[in-house]
């Protein structure tokens, strides 16, 4: 059985849906998943000010913990078309786990969220996919055949390059169940790659 890790960051509460489905997927496939956070770097002040989403029941993760997994799916919101820098933060903790190649041979892949369509959706998993090809994983993308990601009657996310979801200007809108099924998907295609690596 692989062991699979959904690490996500979320502002808003877009990912932490995102991550629940993925985790659904992944379960789907047989995989044991354990869903974890990174750290809120916002002041608390700051973040109740915002509305910032403080009462997710996911623990927190620390670096080390990442050479538990068969497989590490990140999602974090968009920043000027990059991770969040609360995701960052938590990768440029990894420096220990790259240098003795702890994580090499693991399936890694990503989901994002943006405001809008053309919000940076793929150079944010570009972002964070150039740090899971540093540490030396196999990346699982969003294949075709998930065949809701070229829906174009109405407005979704996803692309060759993982899940994603559309937020809206003010995070009013809610992941659409097509980028749903297409974080079900991914959760489980990677729990299935997984899998037949470790066999």
């Amino acid at each position: 059985m692989a062991k699979v890790l959904v690490l996500y960051y979320s502002t808003y509460g877009h990912i932490e849906a995102m991550a629940q489905a993925v985790a659904e997927g992944a379960r789907g496939e047989g995989a044991d998943v354990t869903i974890k956070r990174v750290a809120e770097t916002v002041p608390e002040e700051i973040a109740e000010a915002n509305g910032f989403k403080l009462d997710q029941p996911a623990e927190v993760a620390e670096p080390n913990e990442l050479a538990d997994y068969d497989a590490i799916i990140v999602g974090t919101g968009t920043r000027f078309g990059r991770m969040s820098s609360q995701m960052a933060a938590f990768w440029d903790r990894t420096g220990g786990l790259w240098a003795s190649g702890a994580l090499v041979g693991k399936v890694g892949a990503s989901f994002t969220a943006t405001a809008s369509q053309h919000g940076g959706q793929e150079t944010t998993h570009f972002s964070i996919l150039t740090n899971l090809l540093h540490h030396g994983l196999t990346i699982v993308g969003l294949d075709y055949g998930f065949q809701g990601q070229l829906n174009n009657e109405e407005i979704i996310g996803g692309s060759p390059y993982g899940a994603s979801t559309i937020a809206g200007g003010d995070g009013s809108r809610q992941p659409h169940t097509i980028d749903l099924d297409g974080a079900r998907y991914l959760g489980a295609k990677v729990a299935k790659t997984a899998a037949k690596l470790i066999a």
